[in-house]
């Protein structure tokens, strides 16, 4: 072998992995698409569907354990109320966040940002309507 065919042999070799070296610290996002938005979306109305049954089921129980004691019965609405909205919440923020990875990485910053601020806004009123409705 040559002097100039193993130089361009090693200048090749040096070539390809220094690009298989580059994709490794690629980080690779899975593409998101409405799909998953709508995936997104129906988890979120299994999770409010659950949370509204789990309430009910409290409701009854504390009726029933209490011999319909109103504080008690109260007491669970309260609670019962309050697990809903934080399951809406919680589902609408888990929505926007699968929208926002449907943008351009510069506007997806600035859009989950946002998602977070409503995010902590719902839960902030699901918390101030938890304290205003205590018995």
């Amino acid at each position: 072998m040559t002097r100039f065919a193993t130089s361009t042999s090693l200048s090749a070799g040096a070539l390809i992995a220094l690009l298989a070296a580059g994709g490794c610290h690629r980080h690779h996002e899975k593409e998101v698409t409405e799909a998953d938005v709508t995936a997104a979306q129906q988890d979120a109305r299994r999770e409010i569907e659950q949370a509204q049954a789990e309430a009910r089921k409290d409701v009854r129980s504390a009726a029933k354990v209490s011999g319909g004691d109103s504080h008690t019965v109260a007491q669970a609405r309260v609670t019962g109320s309050f697990d809903i909205a934080m399951a809406q919440a919680d589902g609408e923020h888990k929505v926007a966040l699968e929208k926002c990875q449907m943008l351009e990485p510069t506007a997806r910053t600035a859009c989950q940002a946002q998602a977070d601020s409503d995010y902590e806004a719902l839960v902030t009123r699901a918390k101030a309507m938890r304290q205003s409705r205590a018995p």
